[in-house]
């Protein structure tokens, strides 16, 4: 019995924080569209989320375009494929890498950062205060950080997008001997609109994730200092983990057919 309930409170506990998620997502999108919005706040937190987000999200999506041009070439040399480099690194940045590793890397910086500092509001009780002077932290709070990652993260991901494609035509050209105009047109045939579109709805969705378990964690953070450090790393497991599930879910979605 005492297995069955250590499972029970272990379910229970698990529930009891599904429900606590879903109450707290509820408020926070019903408020985005209430007034009065804090367009001052909307433009710190996009400058904060959005732009000083940008030297990680290039730096990792030139590399990455780099690898994967040379482990395409070199997996390819062996069916005489090489052709293909130039097409599958534009696919495979647009659709997966750029979103995927962008909103890992977000999700790293950002997350944990929102965690922080509402955690920080909360056990020094200025979220208190907040609704003791009559405003809501839903919205002064967490309304500015949700919209501004939502808004931000697409155009961080088409930066990234640009630099990944860049950093294969890079190495493409100057490692492995490909012809500039060649790898160009390559790229140019076989990218599709609806490829960079898919990657920039999951880019919404993750900024969403990133926001939201950023803000969720820091909400309800408790324990003083450590309860702040329990936050922060649970906002950054938490999101990456559900950006990777929602990317499976949306991939399975856009690309069924």
């Amino acid at each position: 019995m005492t297995f069955f309930t250590i499972i029970g409170r272990v379910v229970l506990a698990l529930l009891g924080e599904i429900g606590r998620l879903s109450l707290f997502i509820w408020h926070s999108v019903t408020h985005i569209v209430r007034p009065p919005f804090f367009w001052r706040l909307i433009a710190q937190q996009t400058m904060r989320i959005g732009y000083f987000s940008l030297p990680v999200v290039a730096l990792t999506a030139f590399f990455t375009g780099g690898a994967l041009a040379l482990q395409i070439y070199y997996g390819g040399n062996e069916f005489n494929s090489e052709s293909i480099v130039a097409s599958i690194v534009a696919l495979g940045i647009t659709r997966e890498l750029g979103p995927v590793l962008g909103g890992l890397m977000v999700a790293g910086r950002v997350s944990a950062a929102i965690a922080a500092e509402l955690g920080t509001m909360r056990v020094t009780e200025q979220i208190d205060a907040l609704t003791t002077l009559s405003t809501n932290p839903y919205k002064y709070l967490v309304v500015p950080r949700v919209v501004a990652a939502v808004v931000t993260l697409p155009i961080l991901v088409f930066v990234a997008d640009i630099i990944g494609i860049m950093g294969g035509f890079i190495v493409g050209t100057s490692s492995l001997e490909f012809n500039a105009g060649v790898y160009i047109k390559n790229t140019a045939d076989f990218l599709k609109f609806d490829d960079v579109m898919s990657g920039l709805i999951k880019a919404g969705v993750f900024g969403f994730i990133i926001a939201i378990m950023g803000c969720f964690h820091g909400f309800h953070s408790k324990g003083g200092a450590q309860g702040v450090g329990r936050a922060t790393t649970n906002a950054v497991v938490s999101a990456s983990i559900l950006i990777l599930a929602a990317n499976y879910v949306m991939t399975s979605l856009l690309f069924a057919n």
